[in-house]
């Protein structure tokens, strides 16, 4: 059998959002207790999660912003692989999240966490789709230098996650 690689563009405009993307089961539960999970994480930042469910064959959506709900629910259905979840955020940052959505007992399985420019890549069987990976932003170009290294850090620093 032959498979072909889907290109899903599920992110497009850098930095707007950040998004999570992963793997799970027991969707009926799953997507209303990320949900609590993220409420008690997130602060006053927004929030949607969407999980598809392999049977009924259905996107399963929640969250706090009607906006973020519609354009999670899309993602999910473009991507369209059984228990896959896809979470957008805006004005939360996965690293306030991510420990606590990686412990949660039906997460199987985190496949990004990023404000870049995010295609997801899938492929089609007889059964259905899956994810075999994920772009996320784009190509390197260099190893970077002291003045970016200083930069780096300095952005670090402003936001609280820099060395001592």
């Amino acid at each position: 059998m032959k498979m072909d690689v889907e290109i899903v563009d599920v992110l497009q405009e850098k930095g707007k959002y950040e998004v999570i993307i992963g793997q799970g089961n027991f969707s009926v539960l799953t997507v209303d207790d990320l949900y609590m999970v993220l409420k008690k994480s997130a602060g006053k930042g927004e929030f949607a999660i969407a999980m598809n469910e392999s049977d009924p064959k259905l996107v399963r959506v929640n969250g706090t912003n009607e906006e973020l709900k519609k354009l999670v629910a899309e993602a999910a259905l473009k991507i369209g692989a059984g228990h896959c979840f896809v979470i957008f955020m805006k004005d939360i940052y996965p690293i306030n999240v991510l420990t606590e959505i990686k412990h949660y007992p039906t997460v199987c399985n985190i496949y990004v966490a990023t404000s870049n420019k995010l295609q997801v890549l899938t492929v089609e069987t007889n059964l259905g789709k899956s994810i075999v990976g994920i772009v996320d932003g784009y190509t390197m170009e260099k190893i970077e230098n002291d003045d970016e290294k200083k930069q780096r850090r300095d952005l670090i620093n402003k936001i609280g996650f820099g060395l001592p």
